[in-house]
């Protein structure tokens, strides 16, 4: 039996009565319900029955048009729109509304309350969506190559170590002596039949690639040579040195045929562009100068840098010229606008060394704290060579997938491009008689084939170094050890 409830105990009661509304008005938000009777349905009465009104008396008249609007070849002009009313006409010609049946009138109201009712229940039915499920909707929405790089959400993935490919181990080929002071700059003629070198005695030598003999000595600079290129359209070979000359040489008659002036200090370095007749120099006045070959006018003066520039490179696609310098700072620059395109600052120290890929499109970059890895053409950074300890400066690579780099102590590193893997780590061989201060690396370049390594070094000598033809994966295997973190950043 039932326990009697009181008067006092009703009242209690009273001050739950908003508590259960709010209770069931959630219940129906949330299960979209219709069987329980809600302050929504009475707010949607109230709307049908003043929009029904209004639909009557404003809109309703205007359903019917006047006599001179009507068709002629309606049946029955007067029925338009609600084939159900009846229609009176007076004295003046319009139509009067006197008996209507409210079918279509109220067909048409509920179409508006239909997409009102619609409406609220979207609002009713907003909830809170997981931050895992917003972070999964942001990275689809922006998984797409328009986004700025570095600022698209993706899911990290597991740090997956690219395993490097087996290249036989370099050795020492032949030790070539000529020069009296320390060998600067390298350059291969495109035929690959001989070799260039610029020294500080002021002198540039022609050998012979197959068996080392000299056979020419050019003279005219009256500073050490920093740089030099021979030219695949022209037989011509430039030059430039410390005496902010650059020397175009005519390799018919070994006679220097035109001078470029512009320089106000040293040219540390020179870059000739491989499709146009265009020479790019650089040098201690921080800026790269971009010459016409034949006019021998400046085209371009490339200023950006606030240090000197030590290395500069040139391709056939944009970005055309990059250059770095001892700001520590890398410049991509738009040769058609005269412009830098991007400024790389993930160097600390000064940057002495750029390398091109002849296939891949991207470079590398040197300094005493790393070697970087970057892709063409915005210089989006790829990797990091670890494994340096001094100054780096030279470096080059070929179409193995080998790149060397040669440090101010004598070390040289061979490395693996895809995968930033050290396969080879040896030391230079000094000319006996030479101090171990001389044991360094300045400069170096492969031959046209990519078989042959030239190095010019601080014991006044030239080296050729080549694969190791009797090695093999089992007598020399890959020593390849991953690290857990990633070695990206």
């Amino acid at each position: 039996m039932a326990p009697a409830h009181t008067d006092g105990e009703d009242a209690s009661h009273d001050h739950l009565q908003p508590l259960v509304q709010s209770t069931v008005r959630a219940t129906h938000s949330l299960f979209s319900g219709t069987s329980v009777p809600t302050q929504t349905d009475a707010l949607l009465s109230s709307q049908r029955q003043k929009i029904s009104s209004k639909y009557r008396a404003e809109y309703l008249s205007s359903r019917v048009l006047p006599r001179s609007m009507q068709p002629t070849d309606s049946p029955n002009p007067l029925l338009l729109t609600a084939p159900r009313q009846t229609k009176l006409l007076t004295q003046n010609g319009h139509a009067e509304i006197t008996v209507c049946s409210l079918t279509n009138v109220e067909d048409e109201v509920q179409k508006v309350l239909d997409g009102l009712a619609g409406r609220q229940r979207a609002q009713a039915k907003k909830h809170k969506v997981p931050t895992r499920e917003l972070v999964r909707m942001a990275a689809e929405a922006t998984r797409d190559d328009s986004a700025p790089a570095g600022q698209q959400i993706v899911r990290k993935r597991t740090y997956e170590p690219v395993r490097p490919e087996w290249h036989a181990p370099w050795k020492l080929m032949r030790v070539i002596s000529g020069h009296i002071g320390w060998v600067r700059a390298l350059a291969v003629e495109p035929g690959n039949r001989w070799f260039a070198s610029g020294s500080v005695d002021r002198t540039i030598k022609i050998w012979d690639l197959a068996s080392g003999t000299l056979r020419l000595t050019l003279t005219g600079h009256v500073s050490p040579v920093r740089g030099l290129a021979v030219s695949s359209r022209h037989p011509y070979l430039f030059s430039a040195g410390e005496d902010k000359q650059v020397k175009c040489w005519d390799l018919e008659t070994n006679k220097v045929v035109r001078q470029y002036h512009g320089h106000l200090s040293g040219i540390y370095a020179l870059a000739l562009h491989p499709t146009l007749d265009v020479l790019v120099t650089a040098g201690r006045d921080s800026v790269a100068r971009v010459w016409d070959i034949r006019t021998k006018q400046q085209v371009h003066v490339l200023a950006g840098h606030r240090g000197t520039i030590a290395s500069v490179v040139c391709q056939d696609a944009d970005p055309q010229v990059i250059t770095g310098s001892m700001d520590s700072t890398v410049r991509l620059w738009d040769l058609a606008a005269g412009k830098s395109m991007a400024t790389l600052t993930h160097h600390k120290k000064a940057v002495r060394a750029l390398a091109l890929h002849p296939s891949d499109f991207g470079f590398a970059s040197a300094s005493s704290d790393s070697i970087r890895q970057w892709k063409c053409p915005r210089g989006d950074f790829v990797q990091s060579f670890n494994g340096h300890s001094s100054i780096v400066n030279t470096m080059c690579a070929n179409n193995d997938g080998v790149m060397f780099s040669g440090g101010d102590d004598g070390t040289m590193r061979f490395w693996d491009w895809r995968s930033a893997h050290c396969f080879q780590k040896t030391q230079t061989v000094v000319q006996p008689g030479s101090l171990d201060s001389e044991a360094g690396v300045f400069c170096s370049t492969f031959d046209r084939t990519g078989f042959r390594l030239i190095t010019g070094e601080a014991d006044k000598s030239i080296k050729i170094w080549k694969e190791d033809e009797e090695a093999t994966e089992e007598s020399h295997p890959v020593d390849f050890r991953p690290s857990l973190g990633r070695r990206r950043y």
